[in-house]
């Protein structure tokens, strides 16, 4: 099936729920067993059997169903946040004594995991070049156990080359792991690609409405016992109403990511023609690092994207930015509303040094119309140029 027929019908059966379309919501901590024999062979080692709340519940495996078909994985678990689902991955394949690979362009909590509890665990890490490709490599070690990836890249939008990255860990019995937030699992498939489990921040294009916590790990078969025993270790459940909010929300992912796709488009290519916009940091335009890979394993674009604009001082940066309208300043992403908030990547890399001439601005793209949004971007140019 395509996969907007996924995106509709995964994780739903109505016949096994009245005819209910959607699958309930069970709010569960105690699950009852009628006989002793039940209640011993209920061990929390099937990650497919209501057990205890905390294991999850048929919300929680209707999601889990219905993101592993999206990904084209065999399971995944379902957690309170993305950064709880990568915590759980981390900590479920690595020991002390072992060695990570990990993007120089990943997300911020990622990396403040990897030097923080991670080293303290006694796990190293090397960043590395997002660009490098097949020279991963040079990196492996022996005690290399996982190559993370994240494409594009967090705030610099790095494409990276994974069917080549993953071909060269999988040579030294490496696991590879990508954090598809951005492409959520429609406009990119890692999968399919050569990873060995998928992450999102299901909080974003997931849900989809800025209104709850999730974060998703989705896995081969071969590997579902390590992720879930860490799972369940870790007790990194999500709760019921989170995991309702992320059904629905995934109901319409196609259409919503379309929809981004097509106006970010619109606006990425109108301040790249822009004479105060010095670069459009955006995978879909021809002159962004990792293009050509991008054409290659992406169906499409969501709508966030990077652009760094001339320099001005924090006061004209303030006229610009306070006096927007209908884009928002906040953390996260992927509602239906659009956002932008200014970037420092002073202390972002490792190895790979962030050269910028002017001020980087990170923007979500909504669900508006994309002619509202110039306009309002249009007039706090204005400002911006009368402030500085």
């Amino acid at each position: 099936m395509k996969p907007e027929t996924v995106i509709v019908n995964a994780g739903r059966d109505p016949e096994a729920n009245h005819g209910i379309v959607n699958p309930p919501v069970y709010h569960a901590s105690t699950v009852l067993f009628e006989t002793l024999a039940a209640l011993n062979g209920a061990s929390g080692k099937d990650y497919r059997q209501v057990v205890y709340g905390r294991y999850g519940t048929p919300t929680t495996f209707a999601l889990q169903e219905a993101m592993a078909a999206l990904e084209g994985g065999d399971w995944a678990i379902t957690c309170g946040s993305g950064k709880a689902a990568i915590a759980t991955v981390l900590l479920a394949f690595l020991k002390a004594g072992d060695h990570v690979l990990i993007t120089d362009s990943a997300y911020q909590p990622t990396r403040s995991l990897a030097t923080g509890m991670l080293e303290r665990f006694g796990v190293e890490t090397t960043f590395y070049d997002p660009l490098i490709g097949a020279g991963i490599a040079d990196l492996i070690q022996d005690n290399t156990r996982i190559v993370y990836t994240e494409s594009p890249g967090s705030i610099t939008f790095e494409i990276q080359d994974l069917p080549a990255i993953a071909e060269a860990a999988h040579a030294r019995d490496a696991i590879v792991v990508c954090d598809n937030t951005w492409g959520a699992g429609y406009f990119y498939r890692p999968l399919t690609l050569g990873a060995d489990i998928s992450i999102q921040a299901a909080t974003k294009y997931i849900v989809g409405h800025s209104d709850a916590m999730l974060g998703v790990a989705t896995a081969r078969e071969k590997h579902m016992d390590r992720l879930w025993h860490a799972f369940t270790t870790l007790g990194n459940n999500v709760g019921p109403d989170d995991a309702y909010l992320g059904q629905r929300g995934l109901r319409t992912l196609a259409v919503r990511l379309d929809r981004h796709h097509e106006n970010a488009m619109k606006v990425a290519t109108w301040l790249s023609e822009r004479p105060d916009v010095i670069r459009v940091l955006h995978p879909a335009l021809p002159d962004h690092p990792g293009h050509d890979i991008w054409r290659r394993d992406f169906t499409g674009a969501s709508g966030l994207f990077g652009v760094e604009i001339k320099a001005a001082d924090d006061d004209a940066l303030a006229a610009m930015l306070d006096g927007l309208e209908l884009f928002g300043m906040g953390y996260s992403w992927g509602g239906y509303e659009s956002l932008i908030v200014p970037c420092d990547l002073s202390r972002a890399r490792a190895v790979t040094p962030w050269q910028q001439e002017g001020l980087l601005l990170r923007l979500h793209v909504g669900l508006e119309d994309p002619d509202d949004l110039i306009a309002d971007l249009d007039a706090g140019f204005r400002r911006l140029a009368a402030a500085a």
